[in-house]
């Protein structure tokens, strides 16, 4: 294991949300391999889920204020998202409408759905639920998954 994976570890849930924020957000960076270091340290599986969802709903709470500011520069910069992946996020939506936030845990097209329903103004509350029960359905897969192959 790496330094940095090692001191990540070490921080423990602070770390787990600090990297599920930053995942969803401006990072192009992946929060399960800590989860499921977490659970296997011995961290209490609910709360590690609770952490993840949480860091990871916020960070794609960003993404959509910046796609409702909607500033080239923001996406284009900050967020580095390729046209072809916007596209495929604009397929989805317009395929699925507001249900596709389902999937903004799916890596390459997540984020870009949510900075799309913010630029489309989709109203909050249902992009908060929307995107709260997805996130929370990957965090807790990953994590059964993980308590599954400890056994």
């Amino acid at each position: 294991m790496e330094p940095t994976e090692l001191f990540a570890a070490a921080q423990g849930l602070p770390a787990l949300f600090c990297i599920s924020f930053l995942a969803a957000s401006v990072l192009p960076l992946g929060s399960e391999w800590l989860l499921v270091l977490l659970i296997l340290g011995g961290h209490q599986a609910p709360a590690v889920v609770v952490v993840a969802t949480l860091g990871n709903y916020l960070g794609a709470c960003t993404t959509y204020l910046i796609g409702i500011l909607g500033s080239g520069f923001l996406i284009q910069k900050v967020l580095r998202l390729s046209a072809r992946d916007s596209l495929r996020a604009q397929e989805v939506y317009r395929r699925y409408g507001v249900w596709s936030l389902l999937l903004s845990w799916l890596p390459v097209i997540g984020d870009p759905l949510c900075l799309l329903a913010g630029s489309l103004r989709t109203p909050f509350v249902p992009f908060s639920i929307l995107v709260l029960i997805g996130k929370f359905c990957r965090y807790a897969v990953i994590t059964l998954l993980t308590l599954q192959g400890m056994r």
